[in-house]
């Protein structure tokens, strides 16, 4: 673990190699495990306010789910999204493969919203936890992922450098600046 600004980060970030591989594990992330995918209450508003827009690329069962459950749901005072049939994330469509995707991001990728998904999907395989001093960032292995991982093997892309974006959409360029040059002060 090392410390950068007020994250506390594990090296398993850095150390590990992970590219999503899709035709491979066919999104599963999006349709098995136990809950939905957490959100952050800032996003709560966000899809309130997205959500008519993101109605017509979801799948009938995911608007079902939604209606029944609401938007997100609130577990213990953690929020996350609905699942349909305590499997699917409602959010999740299919494409012509049969691979889940998220129907928020298809609706960012044909432009009529701007907002991606919730940052917890966009930042996976890094799970982060926040605590009243600090925020803790850390690598979730999952045999899920077993694919992504001999894929980022090969293509010797470390969790960090896949995650890019999404790092910098939670903690800024500076902070992902001052990653990378612990990650290559970590090679030495």
């Amino acid at each position: 673990m090392f410390q950068l600004g007020k994250t506390i980060v594990s090296e398993d970030i850095i150390e590990k190699d992970f590219v999503c591989n899709l035709s491979a594990c066919k999104g599963k992330c999006c349709i098995d495990g136990e809950a939905g995918a957490p959100l952050e209450e800032s996003e709560l508003q966000i899809l309130l306010d997205i959500y008519p827009l993101v109605k017509p690329f979801l799948r009938p069962e995911g608007i079902a789910a939604i209606e029944d459950q609401g938007l997100f749901i609130t577990n213990e005072g953690d929020h996350e999204t609905p699942l349909i049939d305590d499997k699917d994330c409602a959010y999740v469509i299919f494409d012509e493969k049969n691979t889940a995707k998220c129907g928020i991001e298809e609706a960012y990728n044909q432009g009529k919203i701007k907002w991606r998904k919730p940052i917890s999907c966009h930042l996976y395989p890094v799970r982060i936890m926040e605590y009243s001093e600090f925020t803790a960032v850390n690598y979730h292995k999952w045999p899920i992922c077993d694919d992504a991982c001999i894929l980022g093997q090969e293509l010797q892309v470390p969790v960090y450098k896949f995650v890019k974006d999404a790092l910098i959409r939670k903690f800024g360029k500076n902070w992902y600046a001052e990653l990378e040059k612990v990650a290559e002060n970590h090679k030495k």
